[in-house]
């Protein structure tokens, strides 16, 4: 699930992002080879998303389970994983392997809770997928929420 391209995003000041629509706008061929995904820091970048992955791979992991137990999430607040366990009808061991994926992916993060608890939370608002079908690298973007302070992820 790792970044599938070193074109996936780029690094670079407004000025240069400016600079480069203006090339684009001039002649499309600019956009050849360039990510369409421009960060102003590596440092972004990697609060963007812990982890670059395709967008197969993001499909995947979006299956209609994981799905349900986002929605779950989402609309419990559970305090526990063992909580969402119970609550989804998953069994525990599995679950926490299918949380730990989407926190590396940006999509969940956890808070500490008592006696060494930990409670995932959403801190993903949305997850794009651009799907190139002519054979360039395909895109995966995940919004994050802007409360995720006290969440790691």
């Amino acid at each position: 699930m790792r970044k599938a391209s070193p074109t996936t995003y780029k690094v670079g000041s407004i000025r240069e992002f400016a600079d480069w629509t203006r090339d684009v706008v001039r002649d499309t061929n600019a956009a050849r080879g360039v990510a369409k995904t421009w960060f102003d820091s590596e440092d972004t970048a990697r609060r963007t998303g812990a982890e670059q992955v395709s967008a197969e791979a993001m499909v995947k992991l979006l299956s209609p389970g994981n799905l349900a137990v986002l929605a779950a999430i989402r609309r419990y607040k559970p305090g526990a994983v063992r909580e969402l366990a119970a609550l989804t009808g998953r069994k525990e061991a599995s679950l926490s392997r299918t949380l730990k994926r989407l926190a590396r992916v940006g999509i969940v993060g956890f808070r500490d809770g008592p006696h060494r608890t930990r409670a995932p939370a959403l801190i993903a608002r949305r997850v794009h997928l651009k799907i190139d079908l002519s054979g360039r690298p395909s895109m995966v973007a995940v919004d994050r929420s802007r409360t995720t302070n006290a969440i790691d992820g």
